[in-house]
């Protein structure tokens, strides 16, 4: 299923979810730039959970600085496809979760999510020698901030009934629901062959997902008249 728009309008404007928006974009036109530096850019800033192992092990360096592309990672993507299919994601719901939580929170909130999911992703990957780049742990929080918020809230979503495509208004429950389903069990099957997820930090999106929908369940803010279309 893809989401193309919800049916759902917000009464501020989305301030920081553009902000993130043009970060991410101008991160990855700096990664373009870069050439052959690439992959030494990648692995001194993606998330290279056995950096970070050695360094809390050793001392090889300050766990700082190992720790910090936990954050940094954040803004970096391995492609347009994957740069794109965040961006598209992020546009989609997260104007609705910056305006229930307010700009300066939902700044915090979207990097707390990219933590914990980046720190869920370490977990279950710690020897792992492999740079994971990508803002998914922070979107997947949005997502699950989202489904807390607005669970009867109309997504509009290309469904896939072969051999046609149908244009179908859903509950977010169930798009997001299916959605967090399909990582889960994704990450469930990484552990069963060994850790590998083929390039994809299947627990990061889990551990932002599930930390998004905690967090707007303890402190969103009370809903407000307009914030989902009824039913």
């Amino acid at each position: 299923m893809i989401p193309l728009r919800d049916e759902n309008p917000s009464q501020t404007r989305p301030v920081i979810m553009w902000i993130l928006v043009f970060l991410n974009l101008g991160a990855f036109f700096y990664e373009l730039m870069l050439g052959p530096d690439l992959r030494g850019f990648t692995l001194e800033w993606g998330l290279v959970p056995a950096r970070l192992s050695i360094a809390l092990r050793t001392g090889s360096e300050p766990v700082l600085a190992a720790g910090l592309p936990l954050l940094t990672s954040m803004f970096l993507h391995g492609g347009w496809m994957h740069l794109i299919g965040n961006m598209w994601y992020l546009a989609i719901f997260g104007d609705n979760v910056e305006d229930r939580l307010g700009h300066v929170a939902f700044l915090f909130f979207y990097l707390a999510a990219g933590l914990a999911g980046g720190l869920l992703h370490y977990h279950f990957n710690a020897g792992s020698p492999i740079p994971t780049v990508g803002a998914s742990g922070a979107i997947a929080g949005v997502l699950g901030a989202y489904l807390a918020a607005f669970p009867k809230a109309r997504v509009v979503t290309l469904v896939p009934l072969f051999p046609f495509f149908q244009l179908m208004a859903l509950p977010a429950v169930v798009v997001l629901g299916l959605w967090f389903v399909f990582q889960f069990f994704s990450g469930a099957l990484s552990l069963a062959w060994g850790g590998g997820g083929g390039g994809v930090a299947w627990w990061g999106h889990v551990g932002g997902f599930a930390f998004g929908f905690l967090a707007m369940a303890l402190f969103g803010r009370r809903p407000r008249a307009h914030a989902e279309i009824p039913d």
